[in-house]
């Protein structure tokens, strides 16, 4: 047990590497659910092509969706493109790099389903079965002789051998190595295409605008920080907040039923004796309370901190050095957002 609460934890401090892992675990799932598929071609012109356009298409743009749910930049990526400006303003070369960077991973078990579909070749075959050059490949005497409709209804019965009854015309066989021949040489392509994308994407860009990457890359990175800490800080200060109500109405329970089974004896007890006696534990409890009190105080600073986030201008410590650092180094979004707290 405690081997997977470590695993837990390191993917939980590493949520690159972990979305990593999730997209390559949705990448080889598509793999497999393309495998278990059970791909059954209507062999009827008209509906081919819209049976294989829609196993083609489809499957990805829901892995796609998928992809971009399991990422838990997407909410902060909406929140941080929706919010009022306030007194911090939105960068939108940062929205574009968290976009990217999702859309990025999320564009791995798609490109793995539609390369798996095409180097398979069932979807190409059912739809371009009645596209196959029968002259060349077939008797190419018969084919004028027969209608349109007569024809393109015989060829569109090649995918399924247990009804094709058109070997007279056209060998099944060869129609089927000649559309999986050209499914096989566009599933290879893509993948090269792909991978030549992938690679100008992650290493060609960031070498023509290092300087504008870098900046986007670090601003994404505190956004994301920013929000998991000021999340932490709630989380603490509502614990806080619930532990100091609970304790004051048990104390005022206490007392009214010290009121009410032992009222002679409150009445002869020096003054001071009744009122609750106030702990350290309590007094370090309301310490993290930082002053907000009440409902609407809380309220109003969770708005306000949505509609005007402080600016990114901290209030420096030591003198700045040349290269416009404090001592050296920056100081935490911890600190910020415990400013606010106290500041409010």
């Amino acid at each position: 047990m405690d081997k997977f609460r470590m695993i837990f934890q390191f993917l939980q401090s590493n949520q690159e590497s972990f979305m990593n892992g999730v997209c390559g675990i949705m990448a080889l799932a598509s793999a497999q659910v393309y495998s278990a598929f059970d791909f059954n071609c209507p062999c009827l012109p008209g509906y081919n092509a819209a049976y294989s356009a829609g196993i083609l298409l489809a499957p990805p743009l829901v892995l796609f969706l998928l992809g971009l749910v399991m990422n838990n930049n997407v909410s902060v990526l909406a929140e941080e493109w929706k919010r009022p400006p306030g007194r911090r303003a939105k960068d939108p070369a940062v929205l574009r790099y968290m976009f990217c960077s999702m859309a990025q991973r999320a564009l791995i078990a798609p490109v793995v389903w539609v390369a798996v579909t095409l180097l398979d070749g069932k979807c190409f075959l059912c739809a371009f079965c009645t596209a196959v050059p029968v002259t060349v490949l077939g008797n190419g005497s018969l084919a004028p002789g027969l209608p349109p409709p007569e024809l393109a209804r015989l060829l569109a019965r090649v995918p399924c051998p247990d009804i094709y009854d058109g070997d007279w015309l056209l060998a099944r066989e060869v129609a089927v190595r000649y559309l999986r021949c050209i499914s096989q040489a566009l599933g290879w392509s893509f993948v090269l295409l792909t991978t030549l994308l992938a690679f100008v994407v992650r290493s060609v860009r960031p070498c023509f605008t290092q300087a504008a990457f870098l900046k986007s890359k670090y601003w994404s990175h505190y956004i994301d920080i920013e929000r998991k800490l000021f999340d932490e800080t709630c989380t603490e200060h509502a614990k806080a907040f619930a532990k100091v109500c609970i304790q004051q109405f048990f104390e005022a329970v206490n007392h009214d039923l010290e009121l009410g089974h032992a009222h002679g004896a409150l009445a002869t007890a020096p003054a001071g004796s009744a009122a609750p006696a106030t702990t350290d534990g309590a007094e370090e409890e309301r310490e993290k309370l930082r002053g907000i009190t009440d409902q609407g105080t809380m309220n109003r600073l969770l708005t306000s901190w949505h509609k005007c986030k402080p600016p990114l201008q901290l209030g420096q410590e030591e003198p700045l050095m040349g290269n416009g650092w404090a001592g050296g180094r920056p100081r935490p979004p911890r600190k910020e957002v415990a400013t606010y707290f106290s500041g409010v």
